[in-house]
């Protein structure tokens, strides 16, 4: 798998408000594995999506981590984010919060 998948994970990473290593203790993926996923030192394989989609908090980016499209009305969403690189989540009635890249995702 293409080096795309390394950004998408670090976009995941941001969007749940974590950092590598608990990205890391969530999927069972090392630490290791995903800094070079994020880096492009390294192609994510399948198994490593697999980990990481079968992770209840996960699976909501199914479809977009694997075609790129999401699908809210089935609960496949993608990370949203602000041209600055901070992470936005807004939700209905609710204040937007900022999250900024900490600790490398």
């Amino acid at each position: 798998m293409s080096s795309e998948y390394g950004e998408k994970l670090r976009k995941i990473c941001r969007a749940e408000r974590l950092t590598q290593p608990e990205f890391s203790q969530l999927t069972g993926v090392s630490l290791g594995a995903i800094r070079n996923y994020e880096t492009g030192q390294r192609d994510v394989g399948l198994s490593v999506i697999d980990k990481i989609v079968k992770h209840s908090r996960f699976g909501k980016y199914t479809m977009w981590l694997m075609r790129g499209e999401a699908n809210p009305e089935a609960g496949q969403v993608e990370p949203a984010f602000s041209l600055s690189g901070s992470e936005i989540s807004e939700k209905k009635d609710q204040k937007k919060s900022f999250h900024t890249k900490v600790n490398g995702c």
